[in-house]
């Protein structure tokens, strides 16, 4: 059954952060304002990769209406952050290795004396050579641009014996893939609000997507106690995974302690671009080889990643990579080699998808590859090599037991798209120089950070004084739809109303750790911590209304406690009677292979995707105009959400595909803005978006529902390329696909259109 409001009856139901959100009334963390406040602004790199030689603040610092100006001297503990890796400078010393580095940072009274104080700042470089292919960072000869080499970090897998079993193919496919440096274009740019507090703490009003590490982290920076620190993260105006690092929190919080004022930092557009999080720009090449039958028998594939100037997570994208290069498919003899590199270029680190994106287009491009050599369907030879129930993951590691890979394969072999597809390419559906084509591709998208990274979960439930009753998680709302989620899980699994809830997230200083709000896990997690929640909380709140009066046998209800049909007690007549707050917590991990490989996945969403496009031969322009996904995730724990996710991952994905490079040249952002980046609008998604999810899993699966919030954007990129292949007989191995590539001949005369035209 597809997934939309009319299939979804009853459980549609209107998000509660909605209406301040189509009317423009919620207000972001940017959006925050104070008495008094300053304004905060940090001097970004002239160059790509030099030599410090000195820095002169005076001119700046004397300029009236100007509080502070900082830079590596006025850091009072580490001079460095990142949430794996600490070693991308607050303000950098004596060197700079990309055109986002920060080497002072401005308070004044308001935007324009800031910006007018930056300038005054005198900076001499020694410039450096810049590496900006990460090819050429590897060489021997290349200049370090880190004490340790070029190298962030080496990924590599290897099973049965690959040189032999090449030998034993009658198919082989070789091709190497290119996929581009991606913005996330979330609607708030990085900035916040940082207020020194009357009692010594500052509250740090903030977008991120783990506020307990960054309080961690700011607590290093700023030489405090985490307890002096609070961090309030939620809501969020969308990040991707884009603010998971620190941006302008170590500024705004040094420009608010250095002068006992409240700044405000907010990073235009173009400052977003320079010093902004991209996607990993990857270079994947592969051999795979098949029999005679198109059973796959070897691969061997080689991964270049570009992680920019500083680590970020590049070497966790690596390992996700790594392992989804070989996907759900059996493939006896496996030989990955996978390296992430320092360069000049812009910082990439997580994005939605974490890698698996780039991994999967390669390698369905193979698939679609060998099948035409060994004259199959593409959508059968998939089939024919489907991992089954009970097989290992792709690194060989014990994995929830799931047939999660054929569930969403036969769903899509019976959509209406793949029936259509088995009529091959249209020309002229539109007009004599359009073709469609229809493609698919088929995905396993690793859940959760995997094994050996800490990745905690918990929350708490308690009854307020008020009756209300507080779900507290420490959890962050951008955009994703976690409040309605949560509110959904307590009112349909556990019988209470939403009238009786309220729901705390975002704030350091009462939530507990529930992980980070990234990897598709939260959803999972409340799921996993209702579960052990609720029943406690059931048992607690039977046995106050037993004391007050209620009688045994009371049960929670809508509005309160009920007990043979009636309700005895309102939530807020209980709270009343209490002594002491009624509270339930529980703490536990999310759940992890037993294979001691670092970042091995044990929780597994599958995807399968149909794709119909317009090729236009005259432009090269490629349009989708419809799409049905199946995905296997588990129970729907909300169908807005669940469906908004999918749309949303998809429509990420067709920038990925056809539109978005945030090109760079000799380390320098020839993309600059969004005037010259395009993403895709309304008007690109005019056409069908159908959803059919896969809820059944298997009986010995206790895990619950999935997160969606990355599936969905993982399997666009190789279906819109096999698509393309049907309509216009052209493989496609680098994104954002280029309308030269495409063309059938040099643009039409004016005449000849106007003479269809006419």
């Amino acid at each position: 059954m597809l997934l939309n409001r009319e299939s979804s009856g009853a459980r549609w139901r209107t998000r509660p952060d909605g209406l301040e959100k189509v009317t423009g009334k919620l207000q972001y963390l940017t959006d925050r304002s104070a008495e008094g406040m300053l304004i905060g602004r940090v001097l970004r790199s002239a160059k790509a990769h030099a030599r410090i030689l000195g820095i002169r603040t005076e001119a700046a610092a004397n300029v009236p209406g100007v509080f502070a100006v900082l830079t590596h001297e006025d850091v009072p503990g580490l001079n460095a952050f990142g949430i794996a890796f600490p070693h991308q400078p607050v303000f950098c010393t004596d060197r700079v290795r990309y055109t986002g580095d920060a080497i002072a940072a401005v308070a004044a009274e308001n935007g324009e004396l800031a910006e007018y104080a930056l300038s005054l700042i005198e900076v001499d470089y020694e410039p450096l050579p810049v590496i900006a292919d990460p090819e050429e960072a590897l060489r021997e000869d290349a200049i370090l641009l880190h004490p340790e080499g070029n190298v962030l970090h080496r990924a590599e897998y290897r099973e049965g014996e690959i040189e032999e079993a090449f030998t034993s193919c009658a198919y082989v496919a070789e091709e190497t893939y290119f996929t581009p440096r991606q913005m996330h274009t979330y609607m708030e740019t990085e900035g916040g609000l940082f207020v020194p507090e009357e009692d010594g703490k500052l509250t740090v009003y903030s977008a991120t997507q783990h506020g307990l590490k960054d309080r961690m982290q700011l607590s290093h920076i700023l030489d405090l106690p985490e307890e002096r620190i609070r961090v309030v993260s939620s809501p969020i105006g969308g990040s991707f995974g884009g603010k998971d690092e620190l941006n302008v929190q170590p500024y705004g919080a040094l420009l608010a302690l250095r002068t006992g004022r409240p700044v405000q930092m907010h990073n235009s557009r173009a400052e977003s671009v320079r010093a902004g999080l991209k996607r990993h720009p990857m270079k994947i090449t592969m051999r795979t080889g098949c029999d005679r039958d198109g059973r796959l028998l070897a691969h061997a594939v080689r991964v270049v990643s570009d992680t920019g100037a500083y680590a970020t997570l590049g070497a966790e994208v690596l390992n996700f990579a790594t392992e989804h290069v070989i996907g759900p498919y059996r493939i006896e003899h496996i030989a990955v080699n996978s390296v992430c590199v320092y360069t000049n270029n812009g910082v990439s680190g997580e994005f939605r998808g974490f890698g698996g994106n780039q991994a999967i287009f390669a390698l369905e491009g193979q698939i679609d590859r060998l099948a035409e050599m060994a004259g199959l369907d593409p959508w059968e030879m998939r089939r024919r090599n489907l991992r089954e129930f009970g097989d290992p993951g792709p690194l060989g590691q014990p994995i929830a037991p799931t047939d999660g890979a054929r569930q969403v394969w036969k769903a899509l072999e019976g959509s209406r798209l793949m029936a259509e597809r088995k009529g091959g390419p249209v020309r002229g559906a539109r007009d004599p120089w359009t073709v469609t084509g229809i493609g698919a591709a088929i995905a396993m998208h690793g859940a959760g950070l995997g094994f050996g990274i800490p990745d905690p979960a918990g929350g708490r439930l308690q009854l307020a004084p008020d009756g209300r009753i507080e779900a507290v998680f420490g959890y962050e709302e951008f955009g994703q739809g976690l409040i309605a989620t949560m509110e959904q899980m307590l009112v349909e699994l556990h019988g209470f109303s939403a009238e009786d809830l309220r729901i705390i997230i975002g704030d350091t200083d009462v939530v507990p750790d529930s992980g980070s709000s990234t990897a598709s896990r939260a959803t999972s997690m409340m799921w996993m911590a209702l579960r052990r929640l609720v029943p406690d909380f059931a048992g607690k709140l039977a046995a106050a209304a037993a004391r007050a009066g209620g009688g045994d046998g009371c049960v929670p209800g809508r509005g309160g406690m009920w007990k043979d049909g009636r309700r005895v007690l309102t939530y807020g007549e209980l709270a009343r009677t209490l002594p002491e707050p009624l509270v339930s917590e529980t703490e536990f991990s999310y759940p992890t292979t037993t294979l001691e490989r670092v970042g091995a996945h044990f929780l597994y969403t599958y995807a399968a995707v149909a794709v119909k496009v317009e090729v236009n031969t005259l432009t090269g322009r490629v349009r989708i105009v419809d799409q049905h996904h199946a995905v296997a995730a588990g129970p729907v724990a909300n169908p807005q959400g669940y469906l908004g996710q999918i749309e949303g991952g998809a429509a990420m994905a067709a920038g990925f595909t056809l539109t978005e490079d945030a090109r760079m040249e000799k380390g320098l952002y020839v993309t600059k803005n969004l005037d010259t980046y395009l993403i895709p609008t309304i008007l690109d998604f005019n056409g069908k978006i159908e959803v059919e999810p896969i809820e059944e899993l298997p009986e010995q699966d206790t895990y619950g529902p999935r997160g969606v919030g990355e599936v969905g954007s993982v399997c666009l990129a190789p279906a819109v390329a096999s698509a393309v292949f049907q309509a216009v007989g052209k493989r496609v191995n680098r994104l954002p696909i280029e309308p030269e590539l495409l063309q059938e001949m040099p643009f039409a005369s004016r005449k000849a259109v106007d003479s269809h035209v006419g």
